[in-house]
């Protein structure tokens, strides 16, 4: 038999709440962690509550329910593998969030989580007090482990710190979100420490939770740059058995069969899968419906969805009104059917009519304008969502960042919805992603593979088609341009003068501000939607509604 030290690292998809589904999660990965001969199960990040929990932990019940559930797992440890395994835990009046050494029938050690990151989509200082004392290390199987959680190894003090401890091995939970530059923040965070020459374990929670998504992408590490060994898969469930040779201090066989991260688009459009299906099912809701417009922002969500939940749970309807042109019937009705979706034609016009008739004597004397064009938005809304009432079918919207940054959205109209996949691509990125999708099938996905977003769809001049001969760029500056200004105002956080100085006419770059801030209090009613991106609406940009800056 080898002396070395195997563990069962399990990249898994817990769901928030769900306290008694989360232990079935952990005792069938403990079955097959007995079953393979390890030592040791590795789960992730506050497993047995979910991540991230928020305001929950601070509900006593959950907390304590889900300190019981660590109690029980443990008692099912009697003579076989110990369980390294993350919770919400209280003690003596503070919160911590910790992870818990469970073996021979006894929870052993308990470590609380030191570095508690508050920036971004982060808020563990409202929750949590940070833990204290000498580092976490326990000895199995003749290695002595150290023991640190997700943010604890962004920085040097606690790795360094465990090393100075006796750490021969270093294991971390993570429930580390997914973003566009995640990987490479990774590596250069944990690149910090990497003298220590202290292989670790990294096994991340995989799946989404409302606006974060969880890649997974648990690796191993004998500590060199670049040798980060791929465990189980980006976005994808599953275990990997990985070996720790404890006369080398090194994981044995690193290298061979690493599961490899996915790039670019491929990994973008992978995350908005995840985040939408996973949205969908965890709050189990049968399908989703859309209003299918022709255009190219409900064809790339169409596919998103049809490739996450399965055609046979997309429904597309068409809603077309006097200004809906041929063409965009055609392509509705034609992206529907590449993609194998159940598809619907409901005409609004009599609706608009009717409304028409309505108001007509409170509007008397005045002239039409936008008012009617979101008459028509908003009576789509209405459509869709009697259909979501009358069969159970989750809305979902189709705007993009772009549009949500300037407003270029209808209130209680196009915005009404239960989550948006594109609500972080901006108008740019949904073109790339498109042609994307057309040339490759996404791993996993349910669709089928092909062209199934028209070419026209995404060649043609975007137009929300509610007046006669509407474009897009009639109200906005071509997408390109926006696009670069918003990401100079949002993402950025750079000032006026600094987009000026790329060469944008001064007028457009003030107007675009001028939008960006007073179309706030609409995203405040948005729905949620996937974050890909550095900084999104929701969890990371929390600007004032009342708000008379502007950077002159």
């Amino acid at each position: 038999m080898s002396n070395n030290l195997r563990i069962l690292a399990a990249q898994m998809n817990p769901v928030v709440g769900d306290i008694q589904g989360n232990l079935a999660l952990a005792r069938t990965a403990y079955a097959e962690a007995r079953e393979k001969g390890a030592h040791l199960l590795v789960l992730s990040e506050h497993f047995m509550l979910g991540y991230p929990a928020e305001d929950l932990v601070l509900k006593p019940s959950a907390v304590d329910l889900s300190m019981e559930a660590i109690r029980t797992l443990a008692t099912e440890t009697e003579g076989g593998p110990a369980i390294l395994i993350g919770t919400p835990w209280s003690e003596c009046g503070k919160l911590y969030n910790s992870a818990c050494f469970l073996g021979g029938g006894l929870i052993k050690a308990r470590y609380d989580k030191r570095e508690l990151p508050n920036y971004g989509v982060f808020d563990e200082k409202r929750h949590y007090s940070p833990g204290e004392g000498p580092p976490l290390v326990v000895e199995l199987h003749g290695v002595r482990i150290g023991v640190a959680i997700c943010e604890d190894i962004w920085f040097e003090r606690v790795p360094r710190a465990t090393r100075a401890a006796g750490a021969e091995l270093l294991i971390v939970p993570n429930a580390s979100p997914w973003r566009r530059s995640i990987q490479n923040e990774r590596a250069s965070a944990f690149d910090r420490w990497s003298d220590l020459g202290m292989p670790y374990l990294f096994v991340n929670q995989m799946g989404g939770q409302d606006e974060l998504v969880f890649d997974g992408a648990s690796f191993a590490t004998n500590s060199t740059h670049g040798e980060r060994c791929g465990l189980v898969g980006q976005f994808e469930t599953g275990t990997a058995l990985i070996e720790f040779n404890p006369s080398t201090n090194q994981f044995a066989g690193l290298g061979k069969g690493c599961a490899p991260d996915l790039e670019g688009w491929h990994a973008e459009y992978r995350a908005a899968m995840q985040g939408l299906g996973d949205y969908v099912q965890k709050n189990r809701f049968p399908g989703i419906v859309l209003g299918m417009s022709g255009g190219i922002d409900s064809a790339i969500t169409a596919a998103i969805a049809a490739d996450a939940l399965g055609p046979d749970k997309v429904w597309c309807v068409m809603m077309p009104s006097k200004y809906t042109s041929e063409h965009s019937l055609e392509d509705a009705r034609a992206c529907a059917e590449a993609l194998g979706c159940r598809y619907d034609t409901i005409n609004i016009h009599p609706g608009v009519e009717a409304l028409g008739e309505m108001l007509a004597p409170a509007f008397t004397g005045k002239k039409a304008d936008i008012t009617e064009e979101n008459v028509q938005s908003r009576l789509r809304a209405v459509t869709l969502m009697a259909l979501s009432n009358k069969f159970g079918h989750m809305v979902i919207t189709t705007g993009n960042k772009s549009e949500m940054a300037v407003g270029y959205a209808t209130l209680y109209g196009d915005m009404c919805g239960g989550y948006n996949a594109l609500k972080d691509f901006y108008k740019t990125e949904v073109f790339e992603l498109a042609k994307w999708r057309n040339a490759e099938l996404p791993k996993g996905a349910l669709a089928p593979a092909g062209e199934v977003i028209p070419e026209r769809i995404i060649t043609k001049p975007p137009s929300a088609e509610l007046r006669e001969d509407q474009k897009d760029e009639d109200s906005l500056p071509p997408y390109p341009v926006l696009d670069d200004i918003l990401r100079g105002l949002v993402d950025l956080e750079e000032d006026v003068d600094d987009i000026l100085a790329r060469g944008h006419d001064p007028a457009t770059v003030r107007r675009i501000e001028h939008l960006l801030y007073i179309a706030e209090y609409k995203r405040r009613q948005a729905p949620p939607g996937v974050k890909v991106g550095g900084k999104n609406f929701g969890r990371d940009r929390r600007y004032p509604i009342t708000n008379r800056f502007r950077d002159n």
